[in-house]
């Protein structure tokens, strides 16, 4: 649900400037939604429809993807390729054993997919080098999917976000086989969309297409009248549990905040989402990759005050609400597997689970070529839990291989090497997900305080556990012995 920003580099300009309002987080993806102007809270009338809460700087004007020297010369904020990604993890160190997500299937699920998604990914393959997916099968088990509009936002929007999920989760499992399940309707805060997507997903589960789903979307728990109007909609994770399926939901970008049904105003205290925040689901928050001597180290991602990054959406510097989405829920009770962390939890289900790389500065080369006003063909950067969960779903398929099967709901797991300080989990002590925006007819700033890191390490409501190190992680969660 949260409202996505695009802002664009014109060819020659030696600075971006902001071509327009991208789609609403279904559900909410991992979007994010800028300072909003008061005059659109005023004027318009609540809007129920979401779209993908991507966070995009649109199209770069340069044949090739973006460097991260180049990024923090031109924009002062870091930028990182798909190699980079792997090494903050030790994946290559997975792949030099043969873990590669091989045998298993990645589903990733998502409103009317991309026209050019085949194309956008082979060319994306070809610039790192990286081998095409062994099966990648496009699926749309709830219905025909409308014809591609380019003037349509939300289809647009959808578009980036498919981009993202299809090439990320593909180059962190190059092994793994890909299948795109795109619904026929765009997510509407559980009034329409999500049935549709309980249906495409039961499809898939029911014959056995899939070891783990991905959804980078969500959608703030207020949205539902009661926990009776919610119900209906977990039929798909009841039947991924039974099959032994894995299922990934994205926290959110919006820290500790959420934005109501207009998608525009944000609540002013904390709030979490949904589907992420239920136990049958493992929630994916977000961290910062900082890079210094050739070493990666995490932190909570916040945004909120990057000046770098808020330039980009208005002509001020900010505040606005790019975070690590996570809380305590609404609707669930703490699962006993989050029974070691009941002091931060209390008696509430608390999210995220664990996190991976998200931040806006710290964003990720995507390819697409799908016509959209206002951009060009070629490579972007993007960021936002959206990224975090399909690269947490490779992570998975990676595990599922080394188990030699699906692994199912792994909460219980994750939370057990957590109690255990399996070396495999790695520890996230610094930053907070409190964030700050302006709204309302008086545009009055607005602050809600989030959780922060712990310094000593520990489970936290703003990145879960913590972050993965695979060389260990990956054994760890199978329940195989680390070589």
């Amino acid at each position: 649900m949260r409202k996505a920003r695009i802002a664009a580099l014109a060819a020659g300009a030696g600075a971006l400037a902001v071509a327009a309002v991208a789609a609403v987080a279904p559900a909410l993806p991992a979007a994010s939604a800028a300072r909003a102007p008061s005059a659109t809270l005023a004027g318009n009338s609540p809007r129920i429809t979401l779209k993908p809460g991507i966070i995009r700087l649109h199209t770069i004007a340069r044949q090739g993807p973006s460097t991260t020297a180049q990024c923090e010369q031109n924009f002062n904020i870091a930028c990182y390729g798909p190699n980079q990604i792997r090494s903050a993890y030790g994946l290559p160190t997975v792949y030099a054993k043969g873990i590669t997500g091989k045998g298993m299937t990645i589903a990733i699920v998502d409103s009317f997919g991309s026209p050019t998604i085949k194309n956008d990914l082979a060319a994306f393959d070809k610039q790192f080098g990286y081998p095409p997916p062994p099966s990648f099968r496009i699926v749309t088990p709830a219905g025909v999917i409308p014809k591609f509009n380019e003037n349509n936002s939300d289809m647009t929007g959808w578009a980036s976000e498919t981009t993202l999920d299809v090439e990320y989760a593909h180059a962190l499992a190059p092994g793994a086989n890909i299948l795109l399940v795109e619904t026929p309707v765009s997510e509407t805060e559980g009034v329409t969309g999500f049935p549709q997507i309980v249906t495409a997903e039961n499809w898939v589960i029911n014959h056995g297409l899939a070891s783990v789903i991905s959804q980078s979307f969500s959608a703030t728990e207020q949205t539902f009248k009661n926990y009776a109007q919610l119900k209906p909609l977990r039929a798909a994770y009841l039947n991924a549990q039974t099959h032994d399926v894995t299922v990934l939901a994205a926290s959110g970008d919006s820290g500790a905040t959420d934005v109501g049904l207009d998608q525009v105003t944000y609540y002013t205290h904390t709030v979490t989402s949904w589907p992420d925040s239920d136990p049958l689901v493992t929630a994916v928050g977000g961290t910062q990759l900082k890079l210094s001597g050739g070493k990666y180290t995490s932190v909570v991602w916040n945004d909120t005050y990057n000046k770098a990054w808020n330039e980009y959406f208005d002509e001020n510097s900010g505040p606005s609400p790019f975070a690590s989405g996570g809380g305590k829920s609404e609707f669930f009770a703490r699962p006993s597997w989050q029974a070691k962390v009941r002091g931060v939890t209390g008696n509430h289900r608390g999210v995220p689970d664990i996190s991976m790389s998200a931040s806006c500065n710290g964003s990720v080369n995507v390819y697409s070529t799908f016509p959209a006003p206002g951009q060009l063909p070629g490579w972007s950067l993007i960021c936002g839990t959206s990224e975090a969960t399909p690269e947490f779903a490779a992570i998975v398929a990676l595990a599922d291989q080394v188990a030699g099967h699906p692994l199912g709901v792994i909460n219980p797991t994750l939370y057990a090497l957590y109690a255990a300080h399996a070396p495999g989990i790695v520890n996230v002590t610094s930053g907070n997900n409190s964030v700050s925006f302006f709204q309302g007819t008086a545009n009055k700033e607005y602050t809600v305080k989030g959780y922060s890191a712990n310094a000593n390490g520990g489970y936290n409501l703003a990145t879960g556990v913590g972050t993965i190190y695979a060389p260990d992680f990956v054994y760890e969660l199978a329940g195989v012995k680390v070589p």
